[in-house]
């Protein structure tokens, strides 16, 4: 990326809102390395963090997970499996048999998971995306632009 080049950012606040979370839950997963923005990181007392949309939906995914009580141990391990995407999540339902983080392409994929094994979660990160795109459309314009890498 160009050092030129603008993003569309999000500071800490407005990710608050967006997601539904609590700037102490935001933080903590900065700091522990769950979800680290993408844009800019804070990088001392009075620099802010800037998170992508990307990083939203990131986060979105691991709010919805620890409200239907999958631990911060597999929240984390489907995290780093979307982490290694190397393209948007569309389509994609990521599921877990307790013992690996698996992507489900089809409605058919997931029923092929759940014979193999009960699922512990399933979450079709497409969907989270679309909610957020929308729930984003609708909100009076308070974006920000923030410069990559500055």
């Amino acid at each position: 990326m160009v050092a030129t080049d603008v993003e569309q950012g999000y500071r800490v606040p407005e990710v608050c809102r967006i997601v539904g979370i609590t700037y102490r839950q935001l933080d903590y997963w900065a700091r522990t390395g769950l979800v680290t923005p993408s844009i800019r990181d804070a990088t001392g007392s009075g620099s802010q963090r800037v998170y992508s949309f990307r990083d939203l939906v990131t986060l979105k995914v691991v709010k919805n997970l620890l409200d239907t009580g999958v631990s911060l141990q597999r929240v984390r391990a489907a995290i780093d499996h979307l982490r290694r995407m190397d393209r948007p999540p569309h389509g994609v339902t990521l599921m877990s048999d307790g013992r690996g983080i698996y992507e489900a392409h089809s409605p058919e994929a997931v029923v092929d998971l759940l014979r193999g094994g009960q699922g512990v979660f399933a979450i079709a990160v497409d969907q989270v995306w679309r909610d957020l795109e929308s729930s984003l459309a609708r909100r009076p314009t308070r974006r920000r632009r923030a410069a990559a890498g500055s």
